[in-house]
């Protein structure tokens, strides 16, 4: 065989080895027919003013929108890296979206930098009423306002965590036993009697409300979960936190937790108190949450108890699915827009930039877009730090967040167009 021959036999067997490889390496192909139109995604908006402290005025997830889409319920104070007690109020207020004007309602001196004074526009009555949580009488309760004649409607002898979507129930925890057992995220005043000397108290844990009629009932008690949750260190107290109702109403999700170790464990039950389950497998956890519908429910956990994502899975049954496809491998807060096509999510600080990110998921793709990054000083660090906190609005056309990265703490808006 000349040698020329045997060069090109060599380049031929090479370039055969090459196309192979990059076969077995070869993506795998979308799926006929589906492509992803993510929205146009405007620059952040601003629309509290730097002269004082500001954030929204409930957890994240929780519609913090008047149905019109022109109020955003917020919060105002002069506090700055500390956590606010009983003796130091914050100001309830709507911005109006037109204007960008703070219109002050009341003062609350029930509320935190994590889940603000827990603020929910309720559901099908007039525009205009939302509940809050406050501190009268050394007790927490919750107060329905009309918020344009600022007239209050009822008070309500609870402090609420979370309200249905019809805004006619709501659910209460122990704010005084957080306190305690989780800093930043309960109140100060002794507004409960918060059983710091009781591991498992049979008298308190998730109490149903009727908002109509004011009647109420403990579904769920402490006592319930001692031997359905690691026992309790020396010392220690079981507590409950992070309740959502589900998107119809006849599910609770929340977490029971443990101090001072936080042997966290996720439970879903129906709201007569019925049919309490854990949500995943042994060593799995829990954190941040949310209803997709009745029935399904994201929560981030540790996967197979080996790796932290957003974990998606129906309730009663052993299907547990990791979404976005290894990019979201995080403990982020993850809420779905109204119409449950989108999932928008966000990251804590990084190391060194410290930088806190957005992202948006197509829930049929998974496809994930980056919507925004934004630096939070070193000097919001601890119990008071400012996390991104989004919540969508009622149209899905808007996504609100909270951010510290111009050195204040303000809130912010992205604008989606479809």
């Amino acid at each position: 065989m000349n040698f020329k021959l045997i060069v090109q036999s060599v380049i031929s067997f090479a370039v055969f080895v090459f196309l192979f490889s990059c076969e077995k390496r070869k993506p795998e192909e979308p799926k006929a027919g589906v492509s992803v139109r993510f929205p146009e995604v405007g620059e952040p908006i601003q629309i509290t003013k730097s002269g004082k402290e500001h954030l929204f005025a409930s957890y994240y997830g929780i519609n913090s929108f008047s149905r019109n889409q022109r109020y955003a319920t917020v919060l105002q104070t002069d506090i700055k890296f500390k956590n606010p007690d009983e003796t130091e109020p914050a100001t309830l207020g709507l911005v109006d979206l037109e204007t960008l004007d703070f219109i002050p309602i009341a003062e609350t001196r029930a509320w935190n930098f994590q889940q603000g004074c827990m603020a929910h526009w309720l559901g099908t009555s007039p525009d205009s009423l939302i509940i809050y949580n406050d501190l009268r009488d050394g007790k927490f309760v919750s107060v329905i306002i009309n918020v344009f004649t600022k007239q209050e409607k009822k008070v309500i002898p609870f402090p609420v965590s979370a309200v249905s979507h019809d805004g006619k129930k709501a659910v209460s925890i122990n704010f005084s036993r957080i306190w305690t057992t989780r800093p930043g995220y309960g109140y100060g005043g002794d507004g409960q009697d918060a059983q710091l000397d009781v591991p498992f108290p049979e008298n308190d844990g998730i109490t149903l409300i009727d908002l109509e009629t004011g009647q109420s009932k403990l579904i769920v008690s402490l006592a319930q979960m001692q031997s359905l949750v690691p026992s309790v260190p020396e010392g220690g107290v079981e507590y409950f936190n992070h309740t959502l109702f589900s998107r119809e109403g006849s599910k609770l999700f929340w977490l029971a937790r443990a101090t001072p170790r936080r042997n966290t464990i996720s439970f879903t039950v129906n709201i007569d108190g019925s049919n309490i389950q854990e949500a995943f497998p042994a060593g799995w956890g829990g954190s941040h949450y949310d209803w997709l519908d009745d029935n399904q429910l994201m929560v981030c956990a540790e996967y197979e108890a080996s790796q932290y994502g957003h974990i998606l899975f129906t309730v009663g049954k052993n299907d547990y699915k990791r979404l976005g496809k290894g990019l979201l491998d995080y403990d982020g807060h993850g809420t779905f827009s109204p119409d449950g096509k989108w999932m928008v999510t966000d990251t804590y600080p990084s190391k060194g930039m410290r930088e806190q990110k957005i992202y948006l998921m197509d829930m049929e793709t998974e496809a994930i877009l980056p919507i925004g990054r934004f630096n939070e000083p070193e000097e919001f660090s601890g119990a008071w730090r400012c996390d991104i906190h989004c919540r969508w609005s009622p149209e899905g056309n808007m996504i609100g967040f909270n951010s510290t990265h111009t050195g204040s703490r303000q809130v912010y808006l992205l604008k989606l167009k479809f």
